[in-house]
Protein backbone atom coordinates (compact mmCIF):
# COMPACT_ATOMS: atom_id res chain seq x y z
CA UNK A 1 0.00 0.00 0.00
CA UNK A 2 1.30 3.41 -0.22
CA UNK A 3 1.44 5.87 2.63
CA UNK A 4 -1.25 8.27 1.96
CA UNK A 5 -0.54 12.14 1.92
CA UNK A 6 -1.78 13.33 4.86
CA UNK A 7 -3.24 16.92 3.40
CA UNK A 8 -4.40 20.04 5.60
CA UNK A 9 -7.98 19.21 4.80
CA UNK A 10 -7.47 15.46 5.62
CA UNK A 11 -6.88 16.25 9.53
CA UNK A 12 -8.65 15.38 11.77
CA UNK A 13 -12.17 18.29 12.31
CA UNK A 14 -11.94 18.15 15.85
CA UNK A 15 -8.17 19.63 15.52
CA UNK A 16 -9.39 21.67 12.30
CA UNK A 17 -11.97 23.61 14.15
CA UNK A 18 -9.55 24.31 16.99
CA UNK A 19 -7.32 25.46 14.72
CA UNK A 20 -9.73 27.92 13.60
CA UNK A 21 -10.76 28.88 17.05
CA UNK A 22 -6.90 29.53 17.69
CA UNK A 23 -7.18 31.86 14.40
CA UNK A 24 -10.50 33.81 15.73
CA UNK A 25 -8.92 34.17 19.38
CA UNK A 26 -5.95 35.73 17.96
CA UNK A 27 -6.78 37.83 14.91
CA UNK A 28 -9.93 39.44 15.62
CA UNK A 29 -8.94 41.77 18.34
CA UNK A 30 -6.17 42.61 16.24
CA UNK A 31 -9.21 43.39 13.21
CA UNK A 32 -11.15 44.97 16.12
CA UNK A 33 -8.38 47.40 16.45
CA UNK A 34 -8.26 48.30 12.95
CA UNK A 35 -12.32 48.42 12.55
CA UNK A 36 -12.55 50.97 15.37
CA UNK A 37 -9.92 53.79 13.93
CA UNK A 38 -11.92 56.57 12.56
CA UNK A 39 -9.82 56.60 9.21
CA UNK A 40 -10.87 60.31 8.33
CA UNK A 41 -9.27 61.76 11.41
CA UNK A 42 -5.78 59.50 11.44
CA UNK A 43 -3.50 61.99 9.87
CA UNK A 44 -5.02 64.58 12.40
CA UNK A 45 -4.53 62.52 15.32
CA UNK A 46 -0.90 61.06 14.37
CA UNK A 47 0.36 64.72 13.92
CA UNK A 48 -0.12 66.01 17.15
CA UNK A 49 2.59 66.88 18.56
CA UNK A 50 2.40 64.72 21.15
CA UNK A 51 2.40 61.67 19.03
CA UNK A 52 4.70 63.37 16.77
CA UNK A 53 7.02 63.50 20.03
CA UNK A 54 5.65 59.86 21.06
CA UNK A 55 6.94 58.58 17.14
CA UNK A 56 10.50 60.32 16.79
CA UNK A 57 11.98 59.32 20.21
CA UNK A 58 10.08 55.76 19.54
CA UNK A 59 12.68 55.53 16.17
CA UNK A 60 15.65 57.12 17.63
CA UNK A 61 15.79 54.39 20.48
CA UNK A 62 14.87 51.72 19.44
CA UNK A 63 17.40 52.13 16.05
CA UNK A 64 19.47 52.82 18.72
CA UNK A 65 19.26 49.91 20.54
CA UNK A 66 19.15 48.16 17.58
CA UNK A 67 22.88 49.16 16.66
CA UNK A 68 23.78 48.38 20.14
CA UNK A 69 22.38 44.51 19.70
CA UNK A 70 24.35 43.89 16.31
CA UNK A 71 27.25 45.58 18.33
CA UNK A 72 27.07 43.48 21.11
CA UNK A 73 24.84 40.68 20.10
CA UNK A 74 26.89 39.26 17.22
CA UNK A 75 30.04 38.35 18.95
CA UNK A 76 28.23 36.59 21.31
CA UNK A 77 26.74 34.64 19.18
CA UNK A 78 29.70 33.82 17.59
CA UNK A 79 30.88 33.13 20.95
CA UNK A 80 28.14 30.99 21.86
CA UNK A 81 28.11 29.26 18.19
CA UNK A 82 32.25 28.50 18.11
CA UNK A 83 33.85 28.37 21.63
CA UNK A 84 33.96 25.96 23.71
CA UNK A 85 34.63 27.02 26.57
CA UNK A 86 33.27 26.07 29.90
CA UNK A 87 29.94 27.89 31.12
CA UNK A 88 28.46 28.41 28.01
CA UNK A 89 24.98 26.52 28.47
CA UNK A 90 25.00 28.90 31.68
CA UNK A 91 25.83 31.51 29.64
CA UNK A 92 22.73 30.66 27.29
CA UNK A 93 20.38 30.80 29.89
CA UNK A 94 21.67 34.24 31.02
CA UNK A 95 21.20 35.47 27.56
CA UNK A 96 17.53 33.97 27.35
CA UNK A 97 16.29 34.87 30.35
CA UNK A 98 15.12 38.35 28.90
CA UNK A 99 12.60 37.20 26.61
CA UNK A 100 10.57 35.20 29.41
CA UNK A 101 11.24 37.46 32.54
CA UNK A 102 8.38 39.79 32.86
CA UNK A 103 9.49 43.17 31.56
CA UNK A 104 8.49 45.30 34.63
CA UNK A 105 11.02 42.87 36.55
CA UNK A 106 14.08 43.64 33.55
CA UNK A 107 13.63 47.36 34.70
CA UNK A 108 13.83 46.85 38.40
CA UNK A 109 17.00 45.03 37.37
CA UNK A 110 18.11 47.58 35.32
CA UNK A 111 17.56 49.95 38.43
CA UNK A 112 19.14 47.70 40.77
CA UNK A 113 22.67 47.61 38.24
CA UNK A 114 22.55 51.12 36.38
CA UNK A 115 20.28 53.12 39.18
CA UNK A 116 22.05 55.47 41.29
CA UNK A 117 22.23 53.23 44.33
CA UNK A 118 22.97 50.31 41.73
CA UNK A 119 25.98 48.30 41.47
CA UNK A 120 27.27 50.21 38.54
CA UNK A 121 24.60 53.12 38.59
CA UNK A 122 26.66 54.66 42.01
CA UNK A 123 30.02 54.78 40.29
CA UNK A 124 28.70 56.91 37.53
CA UNK A 125 27.15 59.14 39.42
CA UNK A 126 29.11 59.52 41.97
CA UNK A 127 32.74 59.53 39.74
CA UNK A 128 31.00 61.38 36.94
CA UNK A 129 27.85 62.49 37.49
CA UNK A 130 26.16 60.62 34.61
CA UNK A 131 22.27 59.18 35.73
CA UNK A 132 20.90 56.84 33.00
CA UNK A 133 17.08 55.95 34.63
CA UNK A 134 14.61 58.57 33.88
CA UNK A 135 16.64 60.03 30.76
CA UNK A 136 16.54 58.69 27.06
CA UNK A 137 19.84 57.11 27.65
CA UNK A 138 17.79 54.80 29.81
CA UNK A 139 15.05 53.99 27.75
CA UNK A 140 17.81 52.90 25.22
CA UNK A 141 19.55 50.44 27.71
CA UNK A 142 15.93 49.03 28.54
CA UNK A 143 14.78 48.36 25.26
CA UNK A 144 18.52 46.52 24.69
CA UNK A 145 18.07 44.47 27.30
CA UNK A 146 14.78 43.01 26.18
CA UNK A 147 15.37 42.91 22.69
CA UNK A 148 19.08 42.19 22.48
CA UNK A 149 18.18 38.35 22.81
CA UNK A 150 16.00 37.72 19.66
CA UNK A 151 19.32 39.26 17.72
CA UNK A 152 21.45 37.06 19.37
CA UNK A 153 19.66 33.26 19.38
CA UNK A 154 19.03 34.02 15.75
CA UNK A 155 22.39 34.63 14.63
CA UNK A 156 24.05 31.98 16.78
CA UNK A 157 21.27 29.60 15.09
CA UNK A 158 22.47 31.11 11.16
CA UNK A 159 26.44 30.21 12.68
CA UNK A 160 25.75 26.62 13.61
CA UNK A 161 23.63 25.94 10.67
CA UNK A 162 27.28 26.98 8.42
CA UNK A 163 30.04 24.17 7.18
CA UNK A 164 32.96 24.83 8.39
CA UNK A 165 34.38 23.42 5.63
CA UNK A 166 34.95 27.39 4.36
CA UNK A 167 36.27 28.40 7.64
CA UNK A 168 38.50 25.22 7.39
CA UNK A 169 40.26 25.95 4.25
CA UNK A 170 40.71 29.92 5.10
CA UNK A 171 42.28 28.48 8.12
CA UNK A 172 44.84 26.47 6.37
CA UNK A 173 45.73 29.46 3.88
CA UNK A 174 46.60 31.51 6.52
CA UNK A 175 43.49 33.48 7.50
CA UNK A 176 42.86 35.07 10.96
CA UNK A 177 40.16 34.76 12.70
CA UNK A 178 39.08 37.84 12.50
CA UNK A 179 39.60 37.71 8.31
CA UNK A 180 37.67 34.49 8.26
CA UNK A 181 34.70 36.41 10.40
CA UNK A 182 34.51 39.49 8.05
CA UNK A 183 35.22 37.53 4.52
CA UNK A 184 33.63 33.94 5.03
CA UNK A 185 31.02 34.14 8.12
CA UNK A 186 29.21 37.29 8.10
CA UNK A 187 28.60 37.25 4.36
CA UNK A 188 26.93 34.14 5.12
CA UNK A 189 25.02 34.39 8.08
CA UNK A 190 24.17 38.46 6.44
CA UNK A 191 20.26 37.41 5.87
CA UNK A 192 19.96 35.78 9.59
CA UNK A 193 21.31 39.10 10.60
CA UNK A 194 18.98 40.78 8.76
CA UNK A 195 16.44 39.14 10.36
CA UNK A 196 17.11 39.09 13.93
CA UNK A 197 17.79 43.01 13.11
CA UNK A 198 14.61 43.68 12.39
CA UNK A 199 13.04 41.30 14.48
CA UNK A 200 15.27 43.25 17.00
CA UNK A 201 14.09 46.39 16.18
CA UNK A 202 10.55 45.62 16.09
CA UNK A 203 10.55 44.30 19.82
CA UNK A 204 12.26 47.52 20.90
CA UNK A 205 9.99 49.85 19.42
CA UNK A 206 7.40 47.81 20.97
CA UNK A 207 8.89 47.72 24.31
CA UNK A 208 6.44 48.98 27.67
CA UNK A 209 7.15 47.57 31.17
CA UNK A 210 11.20 47.59 31.28
CA UNK A 211 10.83 51.40 30.05
CA UNK A 212 8.24 52.78 32.15
CA UNK A 213 10.46 51.19 35.37
CA UNK A 214 13.79 52.43 34.39
CA UNK A 215 13.12 55.58 32.70
CA UNK A 216 9.82 56.56 33.32
CA UNK A 217 6.79 57.77 31.03
CA UNK A 218 7.78 61.48 30.48
CA UNK A 219 7.12 63.22 26.96
CA UNK A 220 9.61 64.08 24.76
CA UNK A 221 12.37 62.61 27.14
CA UNK A 222 11.13 58.56 27.61
CA UNK A 223 7.45 58.44 26.29
CA UNK A 224 7.70 56.38 23.46
CA UNK A 225 4.95 54.85 21.33
CA UNK A 226 3.69 52.22 23.78
CA UNK A 227 3.57 54.63 26.65
CA UNK A 228 2.05 57.19 25.10
CA UNK A 229 -0.99 54.82 24.41
CA UNK A 230 -1.00 53.61 27.54
CA UNK A 231 -1.05 57.67 29.10
CA UNK A 232 -3.52 58.47 26.56
CA UNK A 233 -5.76 56.21 26.08
CA UNK A 234 -8.00 57.38 29.28
CA UNK A 235 -7.65 60.78 27.96
CA UNK A 236 -8.28 60.52 24.31
CA UNK A 237 -9.10 57.17 23.24
CA UNK A 238 -9.10 58.09 19.71
CA UNK A 239 -5.93 59.36 19.50
CA UNK A 240 -4.38 55.95 21.76
CA UNK A 241 -6.38 54.37 18.92
CA UNK A 242 -4.52 55.73 16.24
CA UNK A 243 -1.10 55.19 18.18
CA UNK A 244 -1.83 51.57 18.56
CA UNK A 245 -2.68 51.16 14.73
CA UNK A 246 0.74 52.59 14.11
CA UNK A 247 2.61 50.21 15.70
CA UNK A 248 0.53 47.05 14.76
CA UNK A 249 1.07 48.00 11.45
CA UNK A 250 4.63 48.04 11.85
CA UNK A 251 4.74 45.32 13.32
CA UNK A 252 2.90 43.68 10.99
CA UNK A 253 5.54 44.92 8.30
CA UNK A 254 8.07 43.63 10.08
CA UNK A 255 6.99 40.29 10.73
CA UNK A 256 5.86 40.21 7.20
CA UNK A 257 8.83 41.23 5.82
CA UNK A 258 11.49 38.16 7.36
CA UNK A 259 8.39 36.11 6.64
CA UNK A 260 10.82 33.93 3.93
CA UNK A 261 13.80 33.99 6.24
CA UNK A 262 12.79 33.79 9.47
CA UNK A 263 8.86 32.62 9.92
CA UNK A 264 9.26 29.93 7.36
CA UNK A 265 12.47 28.46 8.20
CA UNK A 266 11.53 27.63 11.51
CA UNK A 267 8.72 25.24 10.10
CA UNK A 268 10.69 23.70 7.47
Amino acid sequence: MKPRNLAIDQSPKILMALGFVAIAFLGLPLLSLLGSVTWSDFPALLSTPKSLEAIRLSIVTSVSATLIAILLGVPLALILARSHMRGLSFVRVLVLIPLVLPPVVGGVALLMAFGRRGIIGSYLYDWFGVQLPFTTTGVVLAQTFVAMPFLIITVESALRSLSKDYERAASTLGASRMRIFIRIQLPLIAPALAAGALLTWARALGEFGATLTFAGNFPGVTQTLPLAVYSTLEIDREQAISLSVVMLLIAFAALFGMRDRFIKSGLT
